[in-house]
């Protein structure tokens, strides 16, 4: 069946009537966090275009009731609604504008660089997916050259300024015309007429998706490059019409940004961050060696103290396991049970425990489970992470507790 939306991929608005109305759920995806009650609609025809062909569905509204899901059932396209709409009833059908626009640029704008893509270098493509930021048409070979992507975009640019039509031919299924045409094959549940979209002079090329009506309408298209696909295949990243301009818009924007923090010219932004890093990775080096140090000195002033207890705690909000690890070497762990934390004191960190190694196997576990933490011990240590470092108090408790009850030697 061939819908409104494939008939006028230009209509906003709509009237039809509600052919069924039936309790269903909508299946958790994406970032949903539960299953979704609602109703499936089918109405006599629709401008809401169910997701084929490798374009997502539409969205808009049936009167005022929110459309959250269309997909194709049979001939039939069937809208998920979380309200009940009456069978006969005729309804208004308002179509998500930006989104659907949105489609048909990426649409058409992939089967024009597949396209000439195949003229050009013999690329032929297996498949191709319109994301959210960007699409990603997968050709079949192991490798395309920047010239290659250049040329290509070149081409592709050169043909929309060209203001080609875009025609939509319908054939009947057992047409001769449509065994000339590229594609994929049909579903195995098609009925109906076969859709040719033609790119006149350029591509003939049987599809059920939305498109614009001349390549000017495409405005843009960026190729950003490839990557490494799946199966000895690359895959070709673009942006077409809006999206381009949303993209220069971020980059500007982010321009702006980085040109205020630097104090620089957008030209001296590379290096003016590489110096940054330099800088950065020194003062990680020397904070490091200053931190090796402290623990150092925190040792010697610990082991000096004649009046020192069989339980050393020590909490820093700077530190990392390097530091817990060489306060435990230089106090010694033969006769000092030693309980040590890095990190934020109300929330996650790191923690140690060292000591006799029979002391240490028996509390270790239960100081990773008193932080609400995991850890591992081997012989005279045993550290991990901790998510509740709040409870450290709790932590010293118990090991002065077991210490106040059994010896060290024990």
């Amino acid at each position: 069946m061939v819908f409104q939306c494939q008939r006028d991929s230009w209509a906003r608005q709509f009237t039809t009537r509600v052919a069924s109305c039936r309790p269903a759920e909508l299946p958790a995806e994406g970032g949903a966090r539960e299953t979704l009650r609602g109703f499936q609609v089918v109405l006599e025809d629709t401008i809401l275009f169910p997701e084929g062909g490798g374009q997502p569905d539409d969205r808009g509204l049936i009167a005022d009731v929110p459309v959250l899901r269309v997909t194709r059932q049979g001939p039939a396209a069937v809208h998920f609604v979380q309200t009940p709409l009456e069978p006969g009833r005729e309804v208004l059908l308002t179509l998500d504008w930006d989104r659907r626009f949105d489609h048909m640029q990426q649409h058409s704008g992939q089967h024009l660089i597949t396209a000439l893509a195949d003229l050009m270098f013999g690329f032929k493509t297996t498949s191709w997916e319109l994301g959210h930021q960007r699409t990603v048409i997968e050709l079949d070979t192991s490798s395309v050259t920047a010239e290659q992507v250049e040329a290509l975009e070149k081409k592709v640019n050169e043909k929309i300024r060209a203001r080609i039509p875009v025609v939509v031919r319908e054939y009947s299924e057992n047409d001769p015309e449509i065994e000339t045409v590229r594609s994929r094959g049909l579903p195995d549940d098609h009925t109906g007429p076969v859709r040719i979209i033609s790119i006149e002079g350029i591509d003939d090329n049987m599809c059920c998706g939305t498109h614009v009506s001349n390549l000017s309408d495409l405005q843009v298209v960026k190729l950003l490059g490839t990557e490494k696909g799946k199966k000895n295949k690359t895959n070709l990243v673009f942006l077409a019409g809006n999206r381009v301009l949303k993209s220069v818009e971020r980059s500007h924007s982010i321009e702006k940004a980085l040109t205020s923090l630097l104090k620089n010219g957008a030209e001296e932004h590379v290096e003016a961050v590489k110096r940054l890093q330099n800088s950065v990775k020194l003062l990680q080096k020397n904070n490091l060696n200053l931190l090796r140090d402290l623990a150092v000195l925190t040792a010697q002033n610990f082991r000096s103290n004649p009046g020192r207890g069989r339980v050393f705690v020590l909490h820093r909000k700077d530190g990392d396991s390097e530091f817990m690890n060489i306060i435990a070497n230089e106090i010694g762990t033969e006769d000092t049970l030693l309980f040590l934390t890095v990190g934020d004191e109300k929330a996650a960190g790191l923690f140690l425990l060292a000591g006799p190694s029979e002391v240490v196997e028996k509390l270790g576990p239960r100081v990773a489970e008193l932080l609400d933490g995991k850890g591992a011990g081997k012989r005279d240590r045993f550290q991990g992470k901790a998510t509740r470092m709040s409870r450290r108090a709790e932590v010293q408790a118990l090991l002065q507790d077991f210490i106040g009850h059994q010896s060290l030697e024990e």
